[in-house]
């Protein structure tokens, strides 16, 4: 049996991120937590799997971008969650922001338009369409050739990517949905909905990743 990935995520200081990560049902999902001004001093290779939940102040991450490369060259997987703009201290991402309308749901019949880019996906046995269904704030866009769509618009406008390619053995996994955020404040239930699926996948996945032969 392979052993359980050793999950980290970043405190940024907020009180959604310390009510997502302190309480249940989700604290027992991260086995450290780093003080987002502490990361520099920290050696990640410790770890499988870094969190940077969302509204983590890009400010802080930038200069932190050699370390959370290097991290992922070195066989780890850092998910940048939405509102953390990846965009800004990573290379080859493009975004592309877009009003954000909170009220669709009033309109009766109204679809936010969201999708599983690929059902045969790994993600879609975790996630499905009213998981990831609350509010857009951007996308990812122009995709690069790395990056694999995981939600998007039904204009094809990426919403989550995973990347197994430019930092291989490492991953990224990015989104601009931002669920830690409304989980923390209480409100969006199918924010809740995306963790308790997200959280699993990104553990299973890694597990499998560590326990898979070497090429």
């Amino acid at each position: 049996m392979s052993q359980k990935p050793i999950v980290a995520i970043i405190d940024g200081g907020q009180h959604y991120h310390h009510d997502s990560i302190t309480r249940e049902p989700f604290k027992d999902f991260f086995d450290h937590v780093i003080y987002l001004r502490d990361v520099a001093k920290i050696d990640l290779s410790a770890f499988d799997i870094l969190i940077i939940p969302c509204r983590t102040n890009a400010y802080y991450l930038a200069p932190l971008s050699g370390q959370l490369q290097a991290f992922m060259r070195a066989g780890g997987t850092l998910v940048a969650m939405g509102e953390t703009f990846p965009d800004t201290w990573l290379p080859d991402i493009g975004f592309r922001s877009m009003p954000t309308n909170f009220w669709w749901w009033l309109t009766p019949g109204a679809d936010l338009g969201l999708r599983m880019s690929d059902p045969n996906h790994a993600v879609c046995r975790y996630l499905g369409k009213d998981d990831v269904t609350f509010h857009l704030h951007g996308a990812f866009e122009p995709l690069h050739p790395n990056q694999k769509s995981l939600v998007e618009t039904s204009e094809g406008e990426c919403q989550m990517f995973e990347d197994v390619i430019s930092y291989a053995p490492g991953r990224l996994v990015a989104t601009t949905l931002d669920p830690f955020f409304h989980h923390g404040a209480f409100f969006m239930p199918a924010t809740t909905r995306m963790l308790a699926g997200m959280l699993p996948w990104l553990i299973d996945t890694e597990a499998a990743r560590k326990s898979a032969p070497a090429a």
